[in-house]
């Protein structure tokens, strides 16, 4: 997917208001308060000396308009870059591994009716993909895991309400998370487009900035962290787990 340019002038903006509060170098900003990084396809490292990092930069100074030159380069490294590899997909959810003891849920629009993913009239089958992910996790991982969530999408009704209750109780907002996609992720449709409906507040709040410490507020929505264990999920989508916890000898 190629998301729009929009997208990269809503973050071009933010590090341009960014700099003025901060009065550190644009070229500083860019790689620690906006996506643009993993955008690019560079990874997660964020190193500042990284070659196609400093080739952006190089060309962005002598660039007449940012938000053009920024685009371009996005456009012409070949859009999207390849999300964090998962074990298996069902539907709309995916789950990757985090390390032995964790796994980590992903969520992506797959519907082709261009209705709402998260309408109430998709909820049933929105429930029995997350049962076919937990019953595919029962049988293939085993030793009992911990189930992580990062994202914006928890403050959003319809999709809180396909969880475990003591799941969506371990909320807890992060902070300061501008380099990455589930803060800057809720501007976007499931075309790459921006919503203007969550656009338009972000730049109003923006232009009404005055600290750095309040950075986050501009954003519509935070991002929630989420972490319970795998037993309460088997618990409410009804899947008998037999889990295998080896033990010193």
């Amino acid at each position: 997917m190629i998301y729009a340019k929009a997208f990269f002038d809503l973050q071009v903006a933010f590090a341009q208001t960014v700099t003025t509060l901060s009065r550190l170098p644009l070229s500083r900003v860019l790689l620690d308060y906006t996506n643009l990084y993993r955008r690019f396809g560079l990874g997660r490292a964020f190193d500042a000396t990284q070659p196609v990092w400093l080739d952006y930069l190089s060309g962005l100074r002598a660039a007449t308009d940012v938000g053009d030159w920024t685009y371009g380069f996005y456009v012409a490294r070949g859009g999207e870059p390849p999300g964090p590899p998962v074990v298996a997909t069902f539907g709309c959810f995916s789950y990757a591994r985090l390390g032995e003891d964790r796994i980590r849920l992903h969520f992506k629009n797959v519907e082709a009716s261009g209705v709402s993913p998260l309408g109430r009239e998709h909820s049933g089958r929105r429930m029995a993909e997350l049962a076919a992910l937990f019953e595919h996790v029962s049988r293939t991982v085993r030793q009992s895991v911990g189930v992580v969530g990062a994202s914006w999408l928890y403050n959003v009704e319809a999709y809180r309400r396909l969880f475990p209750a003591s799941y969506l109780a371990t909320a807890r907002v992060m902070t300061g998370r501008f380099q990455h996609m589930p803060l800057w992720g809720q501007f976007l449709d499931r075309h790459g487009a921006v919503k203007e409906r969550m656009s338009r507040p972000f730049l109003e709040r923006l232009g009404r900035q005055s600290a750095m410490g309040d950075l986050d507020r501009c954003f519509p929505l935070p991002v929630l962290s989420l972490e319970a264990s795998v037993q309460h999920f088997y618990d409410l989508y009804d899947i008998s787990a037999s889990i295998s916890v080896s033990r010193p000898v």
